[in-house]
């Protein structure tokens, strides 16, 4: 099935308009009498000419405009007593794309140059008046105006409400993102408290007994803490609540506690004299420091982790080492984590890098600037 696109489809339709006019103005031309018979040539040819550039009309309202025009002033200059349809036609296109005033300009240009034009082409002068007034009625002008900018406020009146129902169909988008997390909240919290329960009464019943508490049991009933929390905290996050703070640089403590408390040897060293940072500032060195600690836990097989947080009058920088299995030169993951933090870091004007080091284990280096995002 052949589809025709709807531009291809105008372009088709301005070359029919646009020959249909210059075929119309050159068999009144042929069929009128006009003087100066060594100049009929050129004023076929300015007929023509003006005909034709109607075809460009909707991509170049003004230049058709101003070639319309002179096509007019100049066969009437050579004694063709022709009306000025074609650039009656581009008055219409150039008063539709809203090019008013210059639009308004060129016409009085040209009807100041119409009756001039026949005097030149050696008719009297109350003759030539009347020519150059039959060839482009003022009515007909002010009409051709009237028409483009009906249709222009028509159109502009079609985008406001095209552009009301996508911030309409926007807003309940948002509504059922927001129905969404609700329900996902709801459904998550759920199981997760059922898992979180379970560990602390594993843990209890162990104690109980007498018995150690196996390292991983008591990451699971931590990990279901934190994942209580932080569903509450997304939740309140979509709901606009600014009742409880977002996590962020004050926080980082936490999850390097949290890090040690699983095994793994954690260190935090703070740097500078921290300024106060925006709260998307902070919220996303927690995040990048808290995926990564999760990475270093779940995959890196690592002895020992370092967080190292550099404050700077215009910008935070991040670094967190391991001493995991990755190997030099090795390619960085492209994992959900990764790209969620670098995302993070790019919408507020940072840099991130994370990749293997040379001497073994990953780093994750990120530049968050303060002042920018302040």
């Amino acid at each position: 099935m052949i589809t025709v696109r709807p531009g291809a489809r105008a372009g088709v339709t301005d070359w029919a308009i646009a020959v249909g006019v210059a075929a119309a103005l050159l068999v009144t031309g042929l069929s009128g009498q006009h003087s100066a018979s060594d100049l009929a040539p050129l004023g076929y040819a300015l007929l023509t000419a003006g005909g034709l550039a109607l075809a460009a009309r909707r991509r170049a309202p003004v230049p058709v405009l101003a070639v319309t025009g002179l096509c007019a002033v100049g066969h009437q200059a050579v004694g063709f007593d022709v009306p000025a349809v074609a650039y009656l036609f581009a008055v219409y296109a150039a008063v539709r794309a809203g090019n008013r005033t210059l639009t308004v300009v060129a016409s009085v240009a040209v009807l100041t140059c119409l009756p001039l034009a026949a005097l030149a082409s050696g008719l009297p002068a109350g003759e030539a008046f009347a020519q150059a007034r039959g060839a482009l009625e003022i009515a007909w002008l002010v009409a051709a105006g009237a028409a483009g900018e009906a249709l222009r406020q028509a159109e502009r009146r079609a985008d406001e409400a095209e552009r009301t129902r996508e911030e309409t169909a926007r807003r309940r988008a948002d509504e059922e993102r927001l129905h969404i997390a609700r329900e996902l909240h709801d459904s998550l919290t759920h199981q997760i408290s059922i898992i979180k329960v379970q560990a602390e009464v594993a843990v209890h019943v162990a104690r109980k007994r007498g018995e150690q508490v196996p390292e991983a049991l008591l990451a699971i009933q931590e990990a279901g803490r934190e994942a209580t929390r932080e569903l509450r905290a997304t939740l309140e996050a979509l709901r606009d609540d600014d009742t409880t703070p977002p996590r962020g640089l004050d926080h980082v403590t936490e999850l390097v506690e949290r890090a040690r408390s699983t095994g793994l040897d954690a260190t935090l060293t703070i740097e500078g004299q921290r300024p106060d940072v925006p709260v998307a500032v902070g919220r996303t060195v927690y995040r990048i420091v808290q995926e990564s600690l999760t990475n270093i836990a779940r995959h890196a097989a690592a002895d020992t982790a370092s967080v190292r947080i550099d404050c700077r009058p215009d910008a935070l920088a991040i670094r967190i080492d391991d001493d995991g299995k990755a190997a030099p030169g090795a390619a960085p993951g492209a994992g959900v984590g990764l790209l969620g933090m670098r995302e993070r870091v790019t919408a507020l004007g940072g840099r991130l890098r994370a990749g293997p080091r040379g001497e073994g284990g990953f780093t994750v280096q990120a530049e968050l600037p303060v002042e920018q995002t302040s």
